[in-house]
């Protein structure tokens, strides 16, 4: 399920030049038709959440995905633009209902600490193989049947998981529910969010507009009897967000930069770029296993460290553009393993009536991270060098050094990272 949700942000990448033709999209029209799952996903993660603890994860779930699946149904039955854009929107926010109430329902599903433990591993690890098979998809569907057709699986995936908790397969929520919803935040923060992913493709003003409603957000948040996000959740979790945000804008940037190099420059159709993609996915499944393994015997925090090295010297060898393919797998591998961790960090602890909270925060990082990534790789790549390739190998080397960076503090003891953080405090 985690896979179709991601994979449904990238499904239509490939497909926007038929989606063009087909429906007389202009640019501007395009832009928004691709974004705008993104939109509504990103933006309201947070309230699907804080829904998920208040109402009840199994019944939350069951909207979001019925909401999702009808979302899907219109988009691949689109006759025009506006109602493509219109499906798109309501499949995100059907996503942003299921997404953290079934990263919620694992403990239910899993009560034994361990197994819980090797399931949240994998989760986060399927949700990186989610945006590969997305691309992947998407480049068969344009190739041998209508662009359409990329939205069958999310419609039969809904279908699939509505009937499974119509049926009883999942247990019924332990906690009654009824927590207060702080609406005003979530209005401030879901407008933060969106507005702020859309400037980042758009529009500076609308950046600085999106993180005024954010800060807003996060002042109102100590003053509110029930925040939406209460501050002292979010101790010991900022460090696993960051790395999840910084390598999911990675991936994005760094498949976003090969699939143009393989196909402006090397000549590649877009199946044999679609077919490039599937390597780093045997690495992307085997990445959440063996941190599942890994992180009972070295801690989330060193397994984070090991993953954001790896993920960075990844991007060193895809930065050789012309043979990317050792990067193809090795970065994969690190950023697998770095989602996996910090999914394993971030759910951590997490009370029950908080569990749905701890899933929207997650795939809020995983949500910024690409268009934050996009906005600023892409920029420093076209400020290096007008030579497309060596800016871009310049971009990814920049990115590899953000990521290694970004492992040395995880590394650090405990003790010394709260030092260091204190004294560039003052």
């Amino acid at each position: 399920m985690q896979v179709t949700l991601i994979a449904t942000i990238t499904v239509i990448t490939v497909a926007l030049p038929a989606v063009q033709r087909d429906l007389h999209v202009d640019e501007a029209g395009l832009v928004l038709v691709s974004s705008a799952y993104g939109l509504a996903f990103g933006g309201l993660l947070l309230l699907g959440g804080r829904l998920a603890d208040s109402l009840g994860r199994r019944r939350v779930f069951a909207a979001g995905m019925t909401v999702f699946g009808l979302g899907s149904a219109a988009a691949g039955l689109a006759p025009w633009a506006s109602v493509l854009l219109t499906a798109r929107f309501v499949q995100g926010a059907g996503a942003a209902l299921a997404a953290p109430a079934a990263m919620a329902l694992l403990g239910a599903v899993f009560p034994d600490p361990r197994r819980r433990g090797r399931a949240l591993a994998v989760w986060g690890g399927l949700s990186a193989a989610g945006a590969t098979a997305g691309t992947v998809l998407s480049g068969v569907a344009i190739t041998w049947i209508s662009w359409r057709w990329v939205f069958l699986v999310p419609v039969a995936v809904s279908a699939v998981a509505v009937i499974a908790v119509v049926a009883g397969l999942f247990p019924a929520d332990r906690t009654a529910g009824g927590a207060r919803i702080d609406w005003p935040g979530a209005v401030l923060v879901t407008a933060g969010l969106a507005v702020l992913i859309y400037g980042l493709q758009r529009s500076g003003w609308l950046v600085l507009g999106g993180a005024a409603l954010l800060v807003l957000f996060g002042a109102a948040e100590h003053r509110v009897p029930a925040p939406l996000v209460p501050p002292p959740f979010l101790r010991g979790r900022v460090l696993p967000l960051i790395a999840v945000a910084a390598c999911a804008g990675a991936m994005a940037t760094a498949f976003f930069l090969l699939s143009l190099h393989l196909q402006q420059v090397r000549g590649l159709s877009p199946l044999r770029t679609s077919a490039a993609f599937l390597l780093p996915v045997p690495a992307l499944l085997a990445s959440g296993p063996l941190a599942g393994r890994l992180v009972p015997r070295l801690g989330a925090r060193l397994v984070l460290a090991a993953g954001t090295a790896t993920a960075a010297a990844g991007l060193l060898l895809l930065s050789l553009l012309d043979v990317p393919y050792a990067g193809l797998v090795v970065f994969p591998l690190g950023a697998g393993a770095t989602f996996s961790a910090a999914t394993l960090a971030v759910m951590r602890d997490a009370r029950d009536d908080r569990s749905g909270l701890a899933g929207g925060l997650l795939n809020t990082a995983m949500e910024i991270g690409p268009p934050v990534g996009l906005a600023a790789l892409v920029s420093l790549a076209a400020a290096h060098s007008h030579h497309p390739p060596t800016g871009h190998a310049f971009a990814l080397r920049a990115a590899a050094a953000a990521l290694l960076a970004l492992a040395l503090f995880a590394a650090l003891p405990r003790r010394t990272r709260e030092t260091t953080t204190k004294e560039s405090k003052r």
